[in-house]
């Protein structure tokens, strides 16, 4: 949610633990029915956050809203309040949609949430699921801005060329999907960091703050983590459209680790993933 930033999101089993599939935004939901997800959901976001319209919660929500947010009940009643306490404890709230990216029935907004000018704000990654027309789940994934990076890239922009922040649509959608979702899972489940090598090329831009850029600097941090025998990854959402590929998963570090939710988004141009972005966020106990 925007906590003091934007929406909200959760967190998931791990798949060895748990029977439920991995939700994959299908790959012949029609290119029409993502674009009208993505405007309804764009325009939503925006009234309801920028402009504090609460009419937009009755006219784009479900009653049944679900709710995956660690501090929010479900239903429409509970995020009217949300917002509306919130906006009055940040009046000059804005959120900046950086990209939206919708697949099937699901939408994807990376954002830049600044609760009060002059603040560094937040990177919040908001997924919602659409069902006939009006939005019916929701997660989030929310992380503060640092002061600094590693690297000297913000969290945000797109450096690789062409530098669009939105999906091109002439790039192929189960393309992308297919080269970024098989590194991430020859990487983190198959525990082989030259997966790296072999689908991502330099200076592979990275926008994680602690992170340099480039596949070197990418094979040397997932080599430490891979040391870890507890380490494992279950992914919960891949939703992709065009060049960008955004993986939902929960990182774990030990089994009796509750986990940490992680939103991994590759961009992928040429055949190869040329930029990273992530959110992480910590699991509270309850």
């Amino acid at each position: 949610m925007v906590t003091a930033g934007v929406l909200s999101g959760g967190v998931v089993a791990a798949a060895e633990a748990s029977p439920r599939p991995v939700r994959v935004a299908s790959a012949h939901a029609g290119d029409r029915e993502a674009a009208a997800n993505r405007a309804i959901v764009v325009h939503f976001f925006d009234q309801l956050f920028n402009h504090g319209n609460l009419a937009v919660i009755d006219k784009f929500v479900r009653p049944d809203y679900i709710q995956h947010h660690p501090n929010s009940p479900d239903g429409t009643g509970a995020l009217r309040q949300y917002v509306t306490g919130l906006r009055a404890a940040h009046p000059k709230l804005h959120v900046t949609v950086e990209r939206a990216i919708a697949e099937g029935d699901l939408v994807l907004l990376h954002s830049h949430s600044v609760s009060d000018p002059g603040d560094k704000g937040q990177a919040v990654v908001d997924i919602f699921r659409v069902q006939d027309g009006k939005i019916a789940e929701h997660w989030d994934v929310i992380q503060d801005v640092p002061d600094s990076t590693v690297s000297g890239n913000d969290m945000f922009s797109t450096l690789s060329a062409p530098r669009r922040q939105w999906p091109d649509p002439r790039v192929s959608t189960a393309k992308s999907k297919r080269i970024a979702t098989t590194m991430f899972n020859e990487v983190t489940v198959g525990r082989d960091v030259t997966a790296f090598d072999r689908y991502a090329v330099d200076p592979f831009y990275q926008h994680n703050p602690q992170s340099p850029n480039g596949v070197a600097a990418a094979k040397g941090f997932f080599a430490s983590v891979l040391e870890n025998p507890g380490f494992s990854v279950s992914v919960e959402q891949v939703i992709a459209q065009g060049d960008y590929v955004a993986v939902h998963a929960l990182y774990k570090f030990a089994p009796d680790d509750p986990g940490t939710p992680v939103l991994d988004l590759y961009r992928v141009r040429g055949g190869k993933v040329v930029e990273h972005w992530d959110v992480i966020q910590s699991v509270p106990a309850t």
